[in-house]
């Protein structure tokens, strides 16, 4: 693409609005930003958009937005009558042009004859998953950068079943896309007019209601929480976005009493003035809603994503006073246990039941399942993959599902969804918390006995951050000498084998013997390491990132801390050999979604 004609382009065609216009103009002297604005088109991929707001054919506005759902109403088309009359759920959580990207999208769709179905208020993610299912619609549509910086925002695409597009759709709907090369090619109509033809239609509160009523029914023992609800005390924090209203309900609706509100951080807001990066996995996020934790003596500190499809928590130790942060696995695997051992001794865990986790989750959830007679099922990571298995399961009837789980603070306990559902994980793991409160435990508590059951399993994820043409390029290269370089040892670590989901092959480094992975092809490398270790490295598919995750089993928390530290340290050094200078991984070593941590 010529960036520069491209952005003369922008500045003089009257298709484009002016204030468009007027921000391009502001950075006429700027070449390094106009090349980045424009030296491609924001790529729409498997999960769908998700970048930088802004004027640009490599940003998130109203006409890449057009542009993106032109591709999509025209594979809807390909589909047949049907699939035009079942029609579109679109909905949005927070940020900032959240109602010009919705109606951006529900316009286009109208102006292909396609109906719409559009939330009212913000509806986070798991809803709009519940949504398509009840509402029958052939696709839906989520407006959210989920937990990326202020900045962003997104689009996710949804297919009939309710999980986020998977094969054929998503390579389908990708080509349909690509095929959109000019703006003449998208279509838009008025609003009015399209509410008038009957293509642009409110979602009625009935269906909220309906999301509701599924959440009430995760409940196992409504009677330890009506023992304890005067006891235990919550508080949470939707960090601006979405998680307010449902959160709030769901509480209410199973009888907590004692649940406290961040007051600054409930106010929806795009611009995320008390937190820039809204995500549960920053600590920084959590500094209000603790300093409310230790004012209410909280027994839990909740936290939702803008898009509320994720969970963070922290937990008081009685031991320490002290709250204690809980990742994403240490979390899902307190939901995972308490609904597979209450389950198997209420007698309610159905036939054939499995367990699916992602392949970069912990390697605990293998244990829980063997312990309960549950299949335990691996997938790629994102949760669409988990939504493919439930799909699966549906139609062949070879399992039943009972918990989905990914490491990055994402879980699904039922069926009624597709998607990783932040207000279901608030219902169950207040109902776990109240479970061992009435044992006199607290979740900590609870997370040690698991330790102590199943062995002292620790995960970390580290990230670097690799912007523009350039960081692509870096992060392509990185996978490359990576996937070349067939490493036998990672300081004492011992490779016993390596996966390469890209080429589809499983090699065992002592045998040489090579067999497939059973996965689709995904850019994924996993290294299988002795003592019950592995580590594990991908680009983001969302992000301009490159993550490092790693996985170790200990016989404490000291032993499988060091265990960890020592995993992280080997790994890069092992990998620094194989690159330039250009390439080098840093020596500070960085959290989640690059959350600095100095490396042990």
């Amino acid at each position: 693409m010529d960036f520069r004609a491209e952005y003369e382009k922008w500045c003089t065609d009257p298709y484009f609005d002016e204030a468009t216009k007027a921000e391009l103009k502001a950075i006429a002297g700027d070449d390094k930003e106009i090349e980045d604005r424009f030296y491609r088109t924001l790529e729409f991929g498997t999960a769908g958009l998700r970048g930088v707001i802004g004027a640009g054919t490599n940003r998130m506005n109203i006409y890449t937005v057009r542009q993106a759902t032109q591709g999509l109403a025209n594979y809807i088309l390909s589909q047949g009558e049907d699939a035009v009359k079942r029609g579109v759920a679109i909905a949005h959580d927070s940020r900032n042009m959240h109602d010009e990207f919705t109606d951006a999208t529900a316009l286009c769709l109208a102006a292909n004859g396609i109906k719409t179905y559009v939330f009212p208020q913000l509806a986070p993610v798991p809803e709009l998953s519940y949504a398509v299912r009840t509402l029958g619609t052939i696709a839906g549509v989520v407006i959210t950068a989920s937990h990326n910086p202020r900045e962003y925002n997104g689009y996710k695409v949804y297919w009939e079943d309710g999980a986020q597009v998977t094969p054929p759709h998503d390579t389908s709907i990708m080509a349909e896309v690509a095929k959109v090369t000019s703006f003449d090619q998208v279509k838009t109509m008025d609003k009015a007019a399209a509410i008038e033809a009957g293509l642009y239609n409110v979602i009625s509160d009935e269906v909220e209601e309906g999301y509701f009523g599924e959440l009430r029914k995760l409940s196992i023992h409504p009677e330890i929480i009506k023992a304890m609800a005067k006891d235990i005390k919550i508080v949470y924090t939707p960090l601006h976005g979405t998680g307010l209203r449902p959160v709030q309900r769901v509480l209410k609706d199973m009888g907590f009493e004692n649940v406290y509100i961040e007051p600054s951080q409930a106010v929806p807001d795009g611009n995320f003035p008390t937190c820039p990066y809204p995500n549960p996995e920053n600590p920084d996020a959590w500094k209000l809603a603790l300093e409310l934790a230790k004012e209410k003596d909280a027994d839990i500190v909740l936290a939702t994503d803008p898009d509320a499809d994720r969970l963070g928590v922290y937990c008081k130790d009685t031991k320490t006073g002290e709250y204690v942060t809980f990742t994403g696995n240490m979390s899902a695997m307190l939901i995972g246990e308490y609904i597979l051992s209450q389950k198997s001794a209420n007698g309610t865990l159905p036939e054939n039941p499995a367990f699916v986790e992602s392949i970069v989750s912990t390697d605990m959830g293998k244990a829980i399942a063997a312990a309960y007679g549950v299949k335990h099922i691996e997938v790629l990571t994102g949760f669409k993959y988990i939504g493919e298995q439930m799909l699966k399961f549906e139609k062949t009837g070879c399992n039943n599902y009972v918990f989905g789980m990914e490491e990055s603070y994402g879980c699904l306990p039922g069926t009624y969804a597709r998607d990783k559902d932040a207000p279901a994980a608030v219902c169950m793991l207040c109902e776990v918390a109240a479970f061992y409160k009435s044992q006199g435990k607290t979740l900590w508590d609870g997370m040690i006995d698991m330790y102590e059951k199943y062995g002292y399993y620790r995960e970390g994820i580290s990230t670097m951050t690799l912007k523009g043409i350039d960081g692509a390029a870096q992060i392509n290269e990185i996978m490359t000498k990576a996937r070349a370089a067939e490493p036998k040892k990672f300081g004492d670590y011992q490779v016993l084998a390596i996966r390469d989901y890209k080429n589809d092959t499983r090699k065992d480094m002592t045998t040489g013997k090579v067999e497939p992975t059973g996965l689709p092809s995904s850019n994924v490398l996993y290294y299988e390491l002795n003592d019950n270790a592995w580590c594990c490295v991908r680009p983001s598919g969302t992000e301009p990132k490159i993550k490092f995750y790693f996985g170790v089993k200990g016989v404490s928390l000291e032993d499988s801390q060091a265990k960890l530290d020592a995993c992280q340290l080997r790994f890069s050094d092992s990998l620094n050999k194989d690159y330039d200078e250009n390439i080098h991984l840093p020596g500070l070593w960085l959290d989640t979604d690059g959350f600095k941590k100095e490396r042990g």
